[in-house]
């Protein structure tokens, strides 16, 4: 694998993962449609919580891969079950998600062989050549 590939292979999930939280976030823009203003806030919290939650699972999966793997890809499932009839809305929140959880799978998943690899090498900094 070649550094390029891995350097993408490294930062694509975490940053649709970005992209994902933001696109969820949207959706509390709903929240403007009912009411003015100041009496909008409170729906628009109770929107952003979804995004806040996946901006976490983020947040923890810069450093541990296979967190962001097992919740995106379990999200994305758990939706699609919950959203079963509404094909069109499995399609553009599970489908992100699920892209996004294996992503970040297979971003594990190269990590730990770099790191298996170096180590037995003997190699002391996984960035050496």
């Amino acid at each position: 694998m070649t550094n390029r590939n891995g350097t993408l292979w490294l930062w694509a999930p975490r940053m649709l993962g970005l992209l994902v939280s933001l696109f969820v976030g949207l959706f509390a823009l709903d929240a403007f449609s009912r009411s003015t203003s100041v009496h909008a806030l409170p729906d628009l919290a109770v929107h952003l919580a979804p995004m806040l939650v996946l901006l976490a699972v983020v947040a923890v999966s810069w450093r541990w891969p296979w967190v962001g793997g097992v919740v995106f890809t379990s999200l994305a499932a758990v939706y699609a079950y919950v959203a079963r009839t509404h094909l069109d809305w499995v399609f553009a929140i599970s489908g992100p998600l699920l892209i996004v959880g294996l992503l970040f799978v297979w971003s594990g998943v190269l990590h730990a062989a770099r790191l298996r690899n170096f180590a037995s090498t003997g190699s002391h900094t996984p960035g050496s050549r």
